[in-house]
């Protein structure tokens, strides 16, 4: 039972750090962007941009999928 929620409480970790990481990125990637005068949307075409976006996106799909199932 312990291991069990131990191991529930590593994944969930897992995910939020990865969640940081990626919104770290994909913050420096606008704070460049604004520094360098580039247009608005070039953040969103970097990698930590498609992600984010990806994620935005497809997110309440698969919520909704999930709950409809």
């Amino acid at each position: 039972m312990a291991l069990a929620t131990f191991v529930g409480m590593l994944k969930i970790i897992a995910v939020l750090a990865a969640g940081m990481v990626v919104g770290s990125s994909y913050l420096d990637e606008v704070r460049k962007a604004k520094l360098k005068g580039e247009p608005w949307y070039k953040p969103y075409l970097t990698l930590p941009g498609i992600l984010v976006l990806f994620f935005c996106l497809v997110l309440p799909f698969v919520v909704w999928f999930l709950k409809n199932r």
